[in-house]
């Protein structure tokens, strides 16, 4: 593989997780977003699910973001009856977000995003070397 290919590769992962820290994001954002008529949904979780696809150029595969899906799981309730969303017992649908998870999932792509980085600037490196040396 060349050092092209391997700077190529690691901005795919760097694009991927920067799209994901997005996601994430906006999960925290809304972590407390409910509907604002009775009874009405609140914000489900977003997610990202991962792909691969084929550069030609490379022969090789690269990561994408294969699609966006929401988090299908329960929305939580909460006691809140002065809330315009509260149903006739004065129960709201809260957002199924746990912040705890979403900080953990920032954690780890903001650490795959720094690990593609220090690989595209290895890659980087090593080609301005080659360079130097073909120079002299």
């Amino acid at each position: 593989m060349d050092l092209n290919a391997a700077m190529r590769i690691a901005s795919a992962g760097m694009r991927t997780q920067s799209a994901r820290l997005r996601v994430v994001s906006e999960n925290i954002a809304n972590a407390e977003s409910t509907g604002t008529t009775p009874g009405a949904d609140a914000y489900r979780r977003k997610t990202v699910i991962f792909g691969q696809a084929l550069d030609r150029e490379l022969g090789t595969k690269l990561v994408t973001i294969s699609r966006y899906d929401t988090d299908k799981s329960d929305e939580p309730m909460r006691l809140d009856p002065g809330n315009p969303a509260a149903d006739a017992d004065g129960y709201v649908k809260m957002p199924n977000v746990n912040s705890l998870v979403e900080l953990m999932d920032m954690r780890e792509a903001q650490r795959s995003y720094e690990a593609n980085l220090n690989a595209q600037s290895m890659a980087r490196s090593m080609l301005e070397k080659t360079i130097s040396l073909l120079k002299s």
